[in-house]
């Protein structure tokens, strides 16, 4: 299993205080558990063949993405409540009528910006449009744009998600992970990630996905959730 050990609970609390006092409050999982600089390889050293290939690949997706695509994933990109699995699973898949759910998945939200954030400081990378600014992104370039872009959040956020609903959901799983990864995809499509990060983002989520479930605290969130999609004919 890809998982750290946890940290004595004291010395946990007080770096997750120290870094975000919020995550402190809800996260169920820690940077120590799930630690990116222990389960991810760098990405492409800028400049190398790789990474000018990611760069040649991000050109010819943004040159060839029609107007659906394109729309598609500026949507998706706003999107981070999990909503988006309603394509997958069917239209009774309406988080503002499954609240439980819709807690289930904000949680997994929290749990990904806490690992991710981290994991995003350490490999230090610059996003595509800090490279080539000329890039046409589905959304605006920030003026003070960081070296965020590897793991990808929301390729992270999609694959965690992905990998509870499908355990909720085993039926529906192969529907599930194909939208997990269309959703991941899309970064591309919008031109805001390469492809190493978005498979990075994959690794991460999944591993994240699986540490949540071991996490006694989330289960009990889970197992409220499990009851109400069955409740719903959804399992």
């Amino acid at each position: 299993m890809f998982v750290t050990k946890r940290l004595a609970p004291v010395v946990l609390a007080a770096g997750l205080a120290l870094a975000d006092p919020a995550a402190a409050a809800t996260a169920f999982v820690s940077p120590a558990q799930v630690d990116a600089s222990r389960l991810l390889a760098p990405p492409p050293a800028a400049g190398s063949p790789r990474a000018l290939a990611e760069m040649a690949e991000l050109r010819d997706l943004i040159a060839h993405r029609t107007p659906d695509e394109r729309e598609l994933a500026t949507h998706d990109a706003k999107d981070e409540t999990g909503g988006f699995f309603a394509s997958a699973i069917g239209p009774a898949f309406d988080l503002a009528k499954l609240p439980k759910t819709a807690e289930m998945l904000a949680d997994i939200g929290e749990d990904e910006d806490v690992v991710t954030k981290p994991a995003k400081a350490f490999f230090h990378r610059d996003r595509p449009y800090t490279v080539a600014p000329e890039l046409d992104t589905c959304t605006p370039h920030k003026d003070d744009a960081k070296p965020t872009s590897y793991p990808s959040g929301h390729a992270t956020r999609s694959f965690a998600m992905g990998v509870v609903l499908v355990s909720l959901m085993p039926d529906k799983a192969q529907a599930i992970l194909a939208r997990s990864a269309q959703y991941a995809e899309e970064r591309l499509i919008c031109g805001v990630h390469f492809r190493s990060d978005i498979v990075a983002g994959q690794t991460l989520g999944t591993v994240l996905g699986l540490e949540l479930m071991r996490d006694p605290g989330f289960r009990k969130v889970y197992d409220a959730a499990a009851d109400e999609l069955k409740a719903a004919h959804l399992r």
